[in-house]
C-alpha cells in the first residue's frame, strides 16, 4: 500500500534537468558552508562495518541492519544504518583537537523503512562529529551550534535562488526551540507528530529538544538509541514544509553521551549486553572526546530548498508499484 500522495496543485518549479543541476549546487555549497561555521574537516567513511565492534547503530531500536557474510574473511558485516558512534571513534584515532570535527557523507540502507513521500530505504546524509569540551555539555552550546546549521540552511538556499529564479522557496532563520515535555504541554491529546506540526506550522523554524527519554506525561516522544546522543542534550531541526503542509524533520544531532549518561540510558533501555563491546567500553572508561554531532538529510534538504513534493524527485531509489502510480498520475517524475 503506497503511504504517498501528490498534492493536486503541486508542479516542479524545475525541469528534471535543471533538478539534478539544483541538486549538485546545494550539496556543493552546503557543505563549504558548513565546514566553516563548524570548524569540520571532510573525510571518509565506511558503508560497512563489523557488527561485533558495536559501532553499527540501531536508530530507534527496533531497524533491522542489511547484514551479508564475506567469505574472504570468515565473518559478517553490516551496512550502516548510521555513523553517530563511528565517528567519534574516528576523531579520537585522527586525533582531532578541541574544537575541531570531521564532516562526511554516509550512505545507508534502511531496511525496514516505510516508504512515503518523505522516506526511503536509500539514505544520504551529511554525518558530522565535533570535539568539545566538558564543560560545553549544556543547552546554550547545543542551542548556538543548531542555529549555526539554520544559518547555513538558508544561506545556501540564497545562493540556490540566485542561480535558479523560478525558485519560489522561503525559509524562516530564526529557530523556536522547546522540550518534547514542553511540547506535550502546550497540546494535550495529541500525537507527537501532531504537536510538532502544530508547533512548527507557526514557528516555521523549531527545534525539539530532549528526544528518546520518558517524558513527564510517561510517554516518549519519539525513539533514540541509547548509546549516541545525550537525551537530556539532543533534539530534532524542523523546518515547515508549504508544498506537503507538514512539518519536515531536516537533521537529528546533539551532544554525544558521556560514561555516566551512557551508563544510565544503557540500563534505561535494557542494553547493558552493549557494555563489554569495545565502542561502549572505551567511552565508559573515559577514553572517547566529549563530542557533538549529528546527521543532516542531503535528499530531504534539496527536497525542502527546491520544493519537492516527493523524495524520489532528488534521490534514486526502489519504489513500490502504487507509489510509482500516483507519482505517474500527477505527473512527478521520479529519478
Amino acid at each position: 500500500m503506497s503511504h504517498s500522495y501528490i498534492p493536486e496543485d503541486y508542479f516542479s518549479m524545475l525541469s528534471l534537468y535543471e533538478t539534478q543541476e539544483a541538486i549538485g549546487t546545494i550539496k556543493s555549497i552546503f557543505e563549504k558552508k558548513l565546514c566553516i561555521a563548524l570548524h569540520l574537516k571532510r573525510v571518509t567513511a565506511p558503508l560497512v562495518v563489523d557488527p561485533l565492534t558495536g559501532l553499527n547503530d540501531d536508530l530507534n531500536g527496533v531497524e533491522r541492519p542489511v547484514d551479508f557474510d564475506i567469505p574472504a574473511l570468515q565473518a559478517d558485516a553490516q551496512v550502516v544504518q548510521s555513523l553517530a558512534k563511528w565517528k567519534r571513534m574516528a576523531l579520537h584515532r585522527y586525533d582531532f583537537y578541541i574544537g575541531k570535527g570531521l564532516l562526511t557523507d554516509m550512505n545507508a540502507i534502511r531496511r525496514d523503512e516505510e516508504l512515503d513521500n518523505i522516506h526511503s530505504i536509500y539514505v544520504d546524509q551529511w554525518d558530522w562529529e565535533k570535539v568539545i569540551r566538558e564543560e560545553d555539555r549544556n543547552v546554550d552550546y547545543l542551542k548556538d551550534t543548531v542555529e549555526r546549521i539554520v544559518n547555513v540552511i538558508c544561506n545556501t538556499l540564497d545562493e540556490v535562488r540566485y542561480h535558479f529564479e523560478n525558485l519560489d522557496t522561503h525559509l524562516c532563520r530564526k529557530t523556536a526551540f522547546i522540550t518534547s515535555s514542553e511540547l506535550a504541554r502546550l497540546y494535550p491529546g495529541k500525537t507527537p507528530k501532531e504537536r510538532e506540526d502544530l508547533f512548527v506550522r507557526e514557528h516555521k523554524t523549531a527545534f525539539i529538544m530532549q528526544i528518546g527519554d520518558v517524558m513527564e506525561n510517561g510517554e516518549r516522544h519519539d525513539g533514540r538509541a541509547p548509546d549516541y546522543d545525550d537525551w537530556a542534550l539532543n533534539g530534532d531541526l524542523l523546518f515547515w514544509n508549504p508544498v506537503l503542509g507538514h512539518a519536515l524533520e531536516i537533521s537529528s544531532m546533539g551532544i554525544r553521551v558521556d560514561a555516566k549518561s551512557l551508563d544510565e540510558q544503557l540500563t534505561k533501555a535494557g542494553c547493558d549486553d552493549r557494555r563489554g563491546l569495545p565502542f561502549h567500553k572505551m567511552l565508559l572508561e573515559g577514553r572517547l572526546p566529549f563530542t557533538i554531532g549529528g546527521g543532516i538529510g542531503q535528499s530531504r534538504l534539496c527536497m525542502l530548498l527546491l520544493g519537492k513534493a516527493h523524495i524520489g524527485e532528488v534521490q534514486a531509489s526502489v519504489w513500490d508499484p502504487d507509489t510509482v502510480e500516483v507519482c505517474k498520475r500527477a505527473g512527478v517524475e521520479l529519478l
